[in-house]
C-alpha cells in the first residue's frame, strides 16, 4: 500500500468515532465474483465493477450484521413507541447531538492523534529516519530537530506539502461522513430514549437542555468523548485490570477444573436417552444407534490418532526437506534463467536422475502428508463426534 493510502486509512480511523467501524465478526463475508471484463487481465474486473463489487459486499455483510443484532437484542420485535414520547425524546437527543457535534470530535482528535501519526509515518520521526537510512534508532534519538528535519527533507523535499495535501483532502472527506451519520445517531438514541425515560423526565431534561448551562453542556457533550484526558485516562486504566486477570489466573482456573464436564451422548443413561428423545422429538433407537456409530474405544482411538500424527509429522518432515530443496533449485534456476547450464538437455543422465527423483520424493512426501492428516482426523471423528 502506498504511503499516502496508508496515512489516509489511518486518518480515517482516528477520525471517525469507533463504533462507525466496529462490525461483529461472526458476520459472514460475502462472496461476490464478478465477471471477467475483456481487456483487463491484471485483476480480471474494471474499475467500475470493482467499486459495484465492494459496496454490493459491504451491503450484504451490513444486512446479515443487522439481522444478526436484531436476533440477539430482539430489537426488531419490540412494541411501537408513542408518538409524543418520540418527539419528546427526538428533542432531547437534538440537543445531545446538535449539528457539528461530531466534527467537534473530530477537531478535538485533528492536530493531536492525526498530526501524530502523520509525524510517524511521514518520515521525520526517529523510527523512520532508522528504517530508511539504517542508522542505529538511538543515534537518531541523539540529533536535534533541525537535523532530523533536514535528513527527512533529503528523501522527500515536499514532505511537508503532501502532509498538508492528504490534511487538505482527509478532513473535509470525514467531516462529511460525520455529517451524514448524525442523523442517523440521533434517530437511534431518541428511540433509545423514549424507551428508556418516561415524558416527565425527557421534559426535564429538555429543559436543562434550555437553559444556558444546558445548552453549554449539550454542546460539549459529544466533543469530550474524545477529550484527550479522556483517552490517556482509559489507556492507563488497562494495564490494572488485565493485572486483575493475571493475579486471579489459578483461582479462575482452578474454578473451572471443579464445573462437571460436559455430557456426550454415550454419557446418557437409558432414561435420560429416552427423556432426550422425547425432547427431540426422534426414537430412542435413533439415538442410540447415532450413539453407538460413534462409541469407539478411547484408548484405541487414541492410539490411532497419535499413531497418524506420528505418520503425518515424518511424512511433513520429508515432505519439507523435498520441498527446501526443489524450492533452492527452482530460485537458482530463476536468477540465472539464461544460462544454459540449466537446461536439462545438458545435464548428465545420473544428474538428471537424481533431480527428477527428488521431486518426485517431494510431491509423494506431500501427498503422504495430506493422507496421514485425513486418517488422523477419520480417526479423531471416532474417538469423539463432530459437533
Amino acid at each position: 500500500m502506498s504511503s499516502w493510502k496508508s496515512v489516509l486509512l489511518a486518518g480515517a480511523m482516528a477520525f471517525a468515532p469507533a463504533h462507525a467501524f466496529a462490525a461483529p465478526n461472526e458476520a459472514p463475508e460475502a462472496e461476490i465474483v464478478a465477471p471477467a471484463v475483456e481487456g483487463d487481465e491484471g485483476h480480471g474486473m474494471s474499475d467500475e465493477a470493482m467499486k459495484a463489487d465492494a459496496k454490493a459486499k459491504m451491503q450484504k455483510e451490513i444486512d446479515q450484521a443487522v439481522a444478526m443484532i436484531e436476533k440477539i437484542f430482539g430489537t426488531d420485535k419490540l412494541p411501537p413507541i408513542a408518538p409524543a414520547q418520540l418527539a419528546l425524546a427526538q428533542q432531547t437527543t437534538t440537543a445531545l447531538i446538535p449539528p457539528g457535534s461530531l466534527e467537534k470530535m473530530l477537531d478535538n482528535l485533528y492536530g493531536k492523534l492525526f498530526k501524530g501519526l502523520m509525524a510517524e509515518f511521514g518520515g521525520t520521526s526517529d523510527l523512520m529516519l532508522s528504517i530508511k537510512t539504517g542508522v542505529d534508532s538511538e543515534k537518531i534519538t541523539a540529533l536535534d530537530e533541525k537535523s532530523k528535519l533536514a535528513a527527512a527533507n533529503l528523501f522527500d523535499p515536499y514532505r511537508q506539502q503532501r502532509e498538508d495535501q492528504i490534511t487538505s483532502i482527509v478532513k473535509p472527506l470525514i467531516s462529511e461522513a460525520l455529517t451524514d451519520l448524525e442523523g442517523p445517531m440521533r434517530n437511534g438514541l431518541a428511540h433509545a430514549y423514549a424507551r428508556k425515560f418516561t415524558a416527565q423526565q425527557l421534559g426535564e431534561m429538555n429543559a436543562f437542555f434550555a437553559t444556558p448551562t444546558g445548552k453549554a453542556y449539550s454542546a460539549e457533550w459529544m466533543a469530550l468523548q474524545a477529550d484527550p484526558e479522556l483517552m490517556l485516562a482509559m489507556i492507563k486504566a488497562v494495564p490494572p485490570l488485565v493485572n486483575k486477570f493475571i493475579d486471579r489466573g489459578p483461582e479462575i482456573e482452578k474454578d473451572f477444573k471443579e464445573l462437571p464436564k460436559e455430557k456426550q451422548l454415550a454419557d446418557l443413561s437409558d432414561a435420560e436417552l429416552a427423556k432426550l428423545a422425547k425432547l427431540m422429538k426422534v426414537s430412542v433407537k435413533e439415538l442410540k444407534e447415532h450413539r453407538d456409530q460413534w462409541d469407539t474405544p478411547a484408548e484405541d482411538a487414541t492410539e490411532a490418532v497419535d499413531a497418524a500424527a506420528d505418520a503425518a509429522d515424518v511424512a511433513a518432515a520429508d515432505a519439507t526437506e523435498a520441498a527446501d530443496a526443489a524450492e533452492a533449485a527452482a530460485d537458482a534456476a530463476t536468477a540465472v534463467s539464461d544460462d544454459p547450464a540449466y537446461d536439462r538437455d545438458t545435464w548428465s543422465e545420473a544428474d538428471r536422475t537424481r533431480v527428477e527423483q527428488l521431486e518426485e520424493a517431494a510431491s509423494n512426501a506431500n501427498s503422504a502428508a495430506y493422507d496421514a492428516q485425513e486418517q488422523a482426523v477419520a480417526n479423531a471423528r471416532k474417538k469423539t463426534p463432530s459437533k
